[in-house]
């Protein structure tokens, strides 16, 4: 540390005179203090440094430095308080003393008048009225109440106070001297004086209270004034005047907008939203409760009397009746212009609340009659005087209320339940189902879900799992049955939907073993007849129901991509010897157009099988531009199956979709309706070859996969045996094959580069240099430096570490050698006065004994 020496140091020979530059004198130095580093080799052109040092010199500087850096630090290392002078500009001598005052005052200044809160924007601000703050005014400590008797109340003259409270002498002193001076009479007594300031204060009060009086008197005149002259104020102009000036602008759509949002609904605060949890704890209490009154209304029971009914209340009725507790009105009818008063169902009641209920009745049928003098006594009368056969026929009659009660009975009985248990097998499932509309069926299963909420107890889970499964079991019984059931498979679909989001797992592993039975199925009949028939409708549905439940865009999922290769294995397997067959496999590859519609994912066995469909659809298989795979074959009895050669039934053929009931079975059908129906399912392969296009149209070997449809389609149109809007749609589809572009170039033998002339190139061989490394790039060779440079510098790091560690070490040491010797002179001087006074002790102790 420090040994390096300056430019002028060693510019100079070691014994060069000492100021002989015109510089101060220093003193030469000491030849046994110079160490000169000799080199091995002496090298032309080398700057050479520290040839020559001077160590004491710099062990003394560094000696130096570690005292004024080093050992402050050391002996301040367990002080805290530090002092800093923070006068502005006290260390800048470039500031005059003038201006560091003034600014010194000025930061004075500002710091007195400095906000407390810097978002308090009228903290400076004092505004005052007459030299008082408004600050204080605003808070009406001295406002005095109009209402008041006084406006003095509570506040004391300086007479008054002096008389009552002392000082009275004084004043009344002063008062009776100024009287004897006036008047020339004899001074008044006290009493005499505070009576006298009694009645004068009690004078000023009634002053006070008549100007008060006075002034409101006024303010009511004027207001009365001024509503007469505010009527001749208000001046309108005529209607004639108004029109004959102008218009009143229309208001702009500035204008309209601002008035719209003036009169918008603000937006009212809203409970929380209920979890879904609650939401199936409301639902399962509403449907328990729904059940609990249609049992009561089936079994004929009345309400219970807790239940409060509605009661019929009058347009004059005063809500002065307060026995609420019992409901005594009667049913009041009219039959052939008399009236009839229904009997109460007990019987027991006396004939005086009878007559009250008449009366009550009587007034609530017919108001008109209450009113008028013949009031219930003539009604009570009327009843009386009825004919007894009369009487005796209406009472054999079944009482309305009784009808009602049975009638309710039995819509209570056909009354679909609210409450259902989880079916536990599908026979009990298939019960609770059987013999009702679609629209109960789908009402039962979403009460069953509704009240076996997973959330409501710990069994319900399995339970709607179970559900899933019989659902998807009678889902295969409705597409079986004859007609299938199509429109109620579409309704229950919603509900597989919802338990499949709810359970995942257990549905995809209901699907996966129908799937998988299907199959299996499939694979037996291959085993023991050689050939499979596509399957029924019921697991045709069961795949369109998968797409429909689990995403189909994955490239890996534990139900699709199962169900894409049961599709490919019912196209490649399956051969096509009826109609019926065409339209499985037809509604097969519009499963499959859906599963791909978004992972726009290549299939060739589609496009195989619509090749297949094209082949036996055309009358000329002449061209070679196609291969057919199996399950069809170039020449054999359905190699025609559909083609069509009735003129008559072409030009009577409409375009119509397929009906999925056909892929259930097709009734006998005539030859026209035949033909119509092989004209049918062309129609839909050449749609399906349209989706096909514009599915594929972006793969790089489009034009190579479309050949073979694109060669059919060319020999279907030659043949000119088809109705005028196939060509028409063979034609749109040959157009938007040919208008996708080609994303790929033929490939060619790529040709050979020319192979250059031999030149004679230059050798370059890079110079040595002495010192480095040889055989590195110059990254590499800056990458070796910075490691040396790094290691020296680390290496020097080390050296001041344990040079400044032995410095602190000797100044512990001198401390402690410091210590050592104060507490050696302190007990040598203890041990001297020790001396002495023993000394003096046995000297007085012979002096004694010599006594």
């Amino acid at each position: 540390m420090g040994k390096a020496r300056s430019a002028g140091a060693r510019g100079r020979a070691p014994g060069a005179p000492a100021g002989a530059r015109g510089g101060r004198a220093r003193p030469s130095a000491n030849p046994f203090e110079v160490k000169v580093n000799r080199q091995k080799f002496q090298v032309l052109g080398r700057k050479t440094r520290h040839d020559v040092g001077l160590p004491g010199v710099s062990r003394a500087r560094a000696l130096q430095k570690r005292t004024q850096t080093l050992l402050k630090e050391y002996k301040e290392r367990d002080k805290s308080n530090v002092f800093r002078d923070k006068r502005f500009g006290e260390y800048n001598s470039n500031i005059s003393p003038e201006e560091k005052m003034m600014k010194r005052f000025a930061l004075e200044q500002q710091r007195q008048h400095e906000k407390k809160s810097i978002y308090n924007l009228n903290e400076d601000e004092e505004l005052t009225h007459y030299g008082q703050s408004l600050a204080d005014i605003e808070k009406h400590n001295d406002i005095v109440d109009s209402d008041s008797d006084a406006e003095d109340r509570g506040v004391l003259s300086a007479e008054l106070t002096a008389a009552h409270f002392g000082g009275g002498g004084g004043l009344l002193h002063k008062k009776t001297s100024q009287q004897q001076g006036e008047e020339g009479e004899q001074p008044k007594s006290r009493r005499e004086l505070i009576e006298e300031l009694i009645a004068k204060s009690k004078q000023e009060k009634r002053e006070r209270q008549s100007q008060r009086e006075d002034a409101l008197e006024l303010t009511e005149k004027l207001d009365q004034d001024w509503k007469e002259i505010q009527t001749l104020l208000a001046h309108k102009t005529p209607k004639s005047e108004s029109r004959g000036g102008k218009e009143k602008p229309e208001p702009d759509a500035y204008d309209m907008m601002v008035r719209e949002l003036g009169f918008e609904m603000k937006a009212q605060p809203s409970n929380r939203m209920k979890t879904e949890e609650e939401l199936a704890q409301e639902e399962q209490e509403r449907l328990e409760g729904l059940e609990a009154e249609r049992l009561r209304r089936m079994l004929g029971k009345e309400e219970d009397e807790h239940i409060k009914r509605p009661k019929h209340t009058s347009a004059d009725d005063l809500s002065d009746g307060f026995v609420l507790d019992k409901d005594d009105r009667r049913l009041l009818s009219y039959k052939d212009g008399k009236m009839n008063v229904e009997e109460e169902p007990s019987g027991e009641a006396s004939s005086s609340e009878s007559e009250e209920e008449e009366g009550k009745g009587s007034s609530a049928g017919d108001p008109e009659e209450s009113d008028g003098p013949d009031g219930p006594s003539d009604l009570e009368s009327d009843v009386e005087s009825k004919d007894g056969s009369e009487r005796t026929q209406e009472e054999r009659r079944p009482n309305p209320g009784e009808r009602s009660t049975a009638d309710d009975r039995e819509a209570a009985r056909a009354e679909l339940p609210y409450t259902f248990a989880a079916p536990k097998s599908y026979e009990e499932l298939k019960s609770l189902l059987s013999g009702r509309s679609m629209e109960e069926q789908l009402l039962v299963v979403e009460r069953i879900q509704k009240c076996n909420h997973p959330s409501l107890a710990v069994g319900n889970k399995a339970k709607l799992e179970k559900l899933f499964g019989f659902l998807l079991e009678y889902v295969g019984d409705l597409a079986t049955s004859d007609p299938p059931d199509l429109g109620g498979i579409d309704k229950l679909v919603v509900q597989l939907y919802n338990l499949c989001q709810m359970f995942p797992e257990a549905a995809s592993s209901a699907v996966k073993f129908v799937l998988r039975d299907a199959m299996h199925d499939m694979e037996g009949m291959v085993e023991t007849t050689g050939r499979a028939a596509f399957p029924g409708l019921d697991v045709l549905i069961y795949l369109k129901i998968a797409g429909i439940l689990f995403p189909t865009s994955d490239f890996w999922h534990p139900v699709v991509t199962p169900a894409l290769l049961c599709l490919s294995q019912l196209l490649t397997k399956c051969p096509v010897r009826s109609l019926q067959d065409v339209v499985k496999g037809l509604f097969v590859c519009c499963v499959f157009l859906d599963y791909v519609s978004l992972s726009q994912r290549f299939i060739p066995e589609l496009i195989n099988f619509l090749v297949g469909i094209l082949y036996i659809a055309t009358p000329n298989k002449q061209s070679q531009g196609y291969t057919l795979v199996h399950p069809f074959r170039a020449l054999g009895k359905n190699s025609e199956l559909l083609l069509v050669s009735d003129e008559e039934a072409t030009a009577t053929w409409h375009r119509r979709s397929l009906p999925l009931q056909w892929a259930g079975g097709l009734k006998a059908q005539t030859e026209t309706e035949a033909n119509h129906t092989r004209l049918s399912c062309l129609a839909v392969c050449l749609a399906l070859v349209r989706r096909c296009v514009t599915a594929y149209g972006t793969l790089p070997s489009f034009h190579d996969i479309v050949r073979p449809l694109r060669a059919l389609l060319t020999e279907h149109l030659a043949a000119r045996s088809c109705p005028p809007e196939l060509q028409e749609l063979s034609r749109s589809i040959l157009t938007e094959m040919e208008k996708q572009p080609k994303y790929y170039r033929p490939l060619v033998c790529e040709k050979s580069k020319p192979v250059p002339l031999k030149l004679f190139t230059p050798r370059l061989v890079k110079v040595l240099e002495f010192g480095k490394k040889q055989g590195c790039t110059k990254e590499e060779q800056e990458r070796k430096r910075l490691i040396l440079k790094h290691k020296r510098e680390f290496k020097g790091a080390v050296r001041e570490i344990r040079k400044d560690n032995q410095f602190l070490a000797r100044m512990q040491l001198s401390e402690i050698m410091e210590r050592d010797a104060e507490r050696k002179r302190k007990v040598k001087q203890l041990f001297n006065s020790l001396a002495t006074q023993e000394g003096e002790w046995k000297a007085l102790k012979r002096k004694k004994f010599k006594k």
